[in-house]
């Protein structure tokens, strides 16, 4: 009945559903097609597209979704836009749309070869007064092969007031920032990730597993980007910090400081993150890869990825209406976890206890607990995979909002079957206000965060220093936990504590609160100003740490003062930390800086020396 209901609800809202291959229109042959249809029900904010649609209807499609998401920063609509294996849009008439808020967009193959897509995916900066990309969030492109092909005179679309309507774009442009993961993706063309058009700065972001062949990848504005385990043919400019870790082809070498790059040749640990696919018979299965050790290079260029396929049958597919209890009956029964595109009101955390289960999220389904609970905690056992959940603090403190591991000392982890948390997000208020004690804890071993974006609202609704209350974004208490594009803002004490052994970072980006209203309200100890944005616990023998940023800018014209932006012990290992920055951002509205890089080391970084990164390249 469910299954009915919603898909009638789609036919409601579109006038049509997708089944199969056919478009059938609302009315009495819709009712007989539906009453036949065997396929998951993903509900009405999942769009199918199949190669053999009109090009018109899918255009229309896309454009119908971006129209409603490209401003809608805070809204409450999730959608996720998947292609079934095929060709869409040609040379002479490319198929161009922008991916706006809360949208993913993902090819239906086993590989990303098997959705072709010629033309361009687009994300604009948005234009109110000044442009920028600064808050272009939570979209994410992923599985498919980009041509990008344009119309010789395709006008670039930026929300009204636009600074250069007239401008011909003739490439792809994408301007993202944090939680705009590109995943798994092969992009034949010139791939700009900045808007040109209306040029203003950029905040990311993330790259995996994906091949560029042909051109450059243009950062043009990106402050700070991670691109991880992919095939490049060439990258141009660096602005603060930018990392490669495990990247193949023509990739920047080490150069930290100057120009800012850092380079890895292989990645210690990498599970990449799990994805909806059809097999040729047209079923649905989810796939999820296995661990690679000391990797480089995509995991699906020189075959195919190795992993497990499991069969939809395995998953229960939830929708925003099910409570927490109704998800956890389902998991308890042996239940994998599908959770479609919304907002989930959660009276209980959802319990995900089997070991080797996947979450998966579409279309950045949205958990949002309501009685001061977490809203997801997943066992100490080995081989969890959490991928594409956006987690949002309820008005009622939760004391953490994902718990991974319950903090026993012994328990089912194994390196060779790690688990990971893939574009996995958290923000403490700005769609409304919200408060948490903690975002992520860590408890378990051997965990990998492969995207992790913890964001303290600093704009939007229900934000202030007393209203969207958060002290850490993320604490890792496991050993031998791996992190690679950890992005953590805003938050009111340390921003990260990092409490295991064997621990690894390969990006940090922070930005420390702008919002502190007095020193004395901002004080890690007597006599210490501010907090460090990332602390490693002074019993940890082991870590190493690379490529990591700090900045700082307050905003309540007070001089407000960070002793340092890391804090370690001093007996780590000579070279534990490796390129390390901090830097002032506004000299015109911003008071107060950074006094030391890590421990007593490293200059200042005040408004005497605003937008200048203050470096460490080795430490101790």
């Amino acid at each position: 009945m469910r299954t009915l209901l919603s898909r009638l609800h789609s036919i409601l809202v579109t006038g049509a559903i997708v089944i199969g291959a056919s478009i059938v229109t609302a009315g009495a042959a819709a009712t007989t097609a539906l009453a036949s249809s065997a396929g998951p029900d993903f509900g009405s904010n999942v769009r199918i597209l199949t190669p053999s649609m009109p090009q018109s209807l899918v255009q229309a499609t896309l454009d119908s979704v971006s129209g409603q998401q490209v401003n809608n920063q805070f809204g409450t609509q999730r959608f996720a836009l998947l292609f079934e294996p095929g060709t869409y849009g040609s040379a002479s008439h490319p198929l161009v749309f922008q991916v706006g808020y809360y949208t993913s967009v993902a090819g239906l193959g086993l590989s990303p070869n098997d959705v072709v897509i010629n033309g361009a995916i687009e994300s604009f900066n948005q234009c109110f007064g000044a442009c920028t990309g600064l808050n272009n969030f939570w979209r994410s492109v992923s599985n498919l092969t980009l041509n990008i092909v344009l119309p010789s005179s395709h006008p670039a679309y930026a929300p009204a007031p636009p600074e250069d309507p007239g401008c011909a774009n003739s490439n792809d442009l994408y301007a993202i920032s944090q939680a705009a993961p590109i995943r798994r993706v092969h992009i034949n063309g010139l791939l700009f990730l900045f808007d040109y058009c209306n040029t203003g700065f950029t905040s990311g972001g993330f790259i995996a597993d994906s091949e560029f062949t042909g051109s450059t990848v243009v950062n043009g504005t990106q402050q700070q980007f991670l691109v991880r385990n992919s095939q490049l043919d060439g990258w141009t400019n660096a602005v603060w910090n930018q990392v490669f870790s495990g990247d193949t082809g023509n990739v920047p070498a080490q150069s930290f400081p100057n120009p800012p790059f850092t380079t890895l040749a292989t990645s210690r640990v990498t599970r990449e993150a799990p994805f909806l696919y059809q097999d040729a018979g047209g079923s649905y299965n989810v796939f999820a890869p296995s661990a690679q050790q000391n990797s480089a290079g995509p995991s699906w260029t020189s075959g195919p990825t190795p992993g497990t396929s499991l069969p939809i049958g395995n998953f229960f597919i939830a929708q925003p209406s099910d409570s927490a209890a109704t998800i956890n009956a389902a998991i308890h029964h042996g239940k994998d976890l599908i959770l479609t595109p919304g907002v989930y009101k959660l009276e209980q955390p959802i319990d995900v206890t089997r070991p080797d289960s996947v979450v998966l999220g579409l279309g950045f389904p949205t958990l949002v607990p309501t009685n001061g609970n977490a809203a997801m905690t997943v066992a100490s056992a080995k081989g969890m995979l959490i991928s594409g959940v956006l987690f949002d603090a309820g008005a009622t403190n939760s004391s953490v909002l994902l718990q991974v591991g319950d903090g026993h000392a012994r328990s089912d982890n194994e390196a060779s079957d790690p688990s990971a948390l893939s574009d996995v997000f958290f923000r403490i208020g700005g769609a409304a206000a919200g408060n948490a004690t903690t975002s992520l804890v860590v408890n378990s071993n051997n965990v990998i965060l492969d995207d992790v974006w913890a964001w303290r609202a600093d704009h939007g609704n229900g934000v202030g220093w007393t209203t969207n209350t958060a002290d850490t974004g993320v604490i890792v208490n496991g050993d031998n936990v791996t992190a690679y594009g950890l992005f953590v803002e805003h938050f009111q004490k340390y921003e990260v504590i990092w409490n295991g052994n064997g621990g690894e970072d390969v990006f940090f980006q922070n930005e420390m609160p702008y919002d502190v209203p007095s020193q004395a309200a901002w004080m890690e100890a007597p006599g210490v100003d501010g907090y460090a944005a990332f602390k490693v616990a002074d019993s940890v023998t082991s870590f190493a740490g690379y490529g990591m940023g700090s900045y700082s800018f307050f905003n309540q014209h007070v001089n407000i003062y960070a002793e340092r932006a890391f804090e370690v012990p001093s007996l780590l290992p000579a070279g534990s930390l490796h390129d390390l920055l901090t830097i002032f951002l506004d000299k015109v509205n911003g008071s107060g800086g950074i006094l030391h890089v890590v421990n007593e080391t490293g200059g200042s970084s005040t408004v005497a020396n605003p937008d200048t990164p203050v470096t460490v390249v080795s430490y101790p």
